[in-house]
């Protein structure tokens, strides 16, 4: 039986989500910011702010997660709510994919099957009319919007491959070297010295004819 997320005064939700929409984004959706910028005191404030985490709306340490950030967005904002809605009540959508379509008897059912709790339980009440109040925001017109998370695309370059005389020449198979050489200089200003020693560098260092 799962433990879906809830608040004891549901009201608070339209409270938080229009302050988040208004307030600047902060580093961290801490208490102080939940009760004194969202304007959600006391104990409510700390229920918010435990909330908001268990629904997606903030990451395990505090940041606010792109649902966050995207909620902020007005032509994203539906789906933003409608995507941390499948991640907070995902037990409801595997008992029933379309969840949020119910109406408000099955949806009562369904959640008291999910906890175990009696129908007029407050558990189930409470659970009840946290989704209500995220629904009024939330639009899932978009499919799946659960999974419209925003991917880190890595750029890899196709490997492009040596000419086949690199490896190949006359019927042999080539072998490519490649060296490292650290050089300990003398303390002179004499150029004949240099010369003389990279002179014998390549004079030892492998040709392009050598196998």
């Amino acid at each position: 039986m799962a433990q879906l997320p809830y608040v004891t005064s549901p009201g608070n939700i339209d409270k938080a989500l229009n302050g988040i929409k208004s307030a600047a984004v902060p580093d961290r959706v801490s208490l102080d910011f939940v009760k004194t910028i969202l304007k959600i005191p006391g104990g409510s404030g700390d229920q918010m702010t435990s909330y908001l985490k268990k629904i997606g709306f903030v990451n395990p340490d505090g940041t606010p997660s792109d649902a966050y950030k995207k909620f902020r967005n007005p032509s994203l904002s539906g789906e933003a709510v409608a995507s941390v809605i499948k991640i907070g009540y995902a037990p409801l959508y595997v008992r029933n994919e379309y969840m949020h379509e119910l109406n408000d008897s099955a949806l009562i059912g369904l959640i008291t099957e999910e906890t175990g709790q009696p129908h007029d339980s407050n558990t189930v009440k409470l659970t009840f009319t946290c989704i209500k109040h995220l629904k009024f925001f939330a639009d899932f017109k978009k499919k799946d919007v659960a999974l419209d998370l925003p991917q880190r695309e890595t750029d890899v370059q196709p490997l492009t491959p040596p000419p086949a005389s690199a490896g190949r020449q006359q019927g042999t198979i080539g072998l490519n070297l490649g060296y490292t050489i650290n050089l300990n200089l003398p303390a002179t200003s004499d150029p004949e010295v240099f010369d003389a020693i990279f002179k014998s560098l390549k004079s030892h260092l492998l040709s392009s004819d050598d196998a």
